[in-house]
C-alpha cells in the first residue's frame, strides 16, 4: 500500500518524470499522451477521500445488484481497520 501511495504522489508531483518512466518501461510509446493523462488525472486527491464512505458506496451498489447480502455497516465493522491507512497518511504527509 505504501508503494502504491508513494507512486501516486510521484504522478501528482512529477508528472513529466512519471510519464518518462512509463515510456522507458514500455507501458506506452507516446510520452505526450502519458504526460497529458498524468496531468489530467487528480492523483493528489487520495488523502481527501474517506475510505469508509467509499466502502459504504460500493457495498450498497453490490447489495443492490444482489452480488452480496451484507449491509455496509456489517462489512465495515467486520472487515475494516483504518489505522494502517491513517498511519500512511501521516507518514506520507506532503
Amino acid at each position: 500500500m505504501r508503494a502504491i501511495l508513494k507512486a501516486t504522489d510521484l504522478c501528482a508531483s512529477e508528472p513529466a518524470r512519471a510519464a518518462q518512466l512509463l515510456v522507458d518501461g514500455g507501458f506506452t510509446a507516446s510520452y505526450e499522451y502519458a504526460l497529458q493523462t498524468l496531468k489530467d488525472v487528480p492523483y493528489d486527491r487520495w488523502r481527501e477521500y474517506d475510505a469508509e464512505d467509499t466502502i459504504r458506496f460500493y457495498t450498497l451498489r453490490m447489495r443492490d445488484s444482489g452480488f452480496i447480502k451484507s449491509t455496509p455497516q456489517k462489512i465495515i465493522a467486520d472487515g475494516s481497520d483504518w489505522s494502517f491507512l491513517e498511519e500512511l497518511k501521516r507518514e506520507l504527509k506532503a
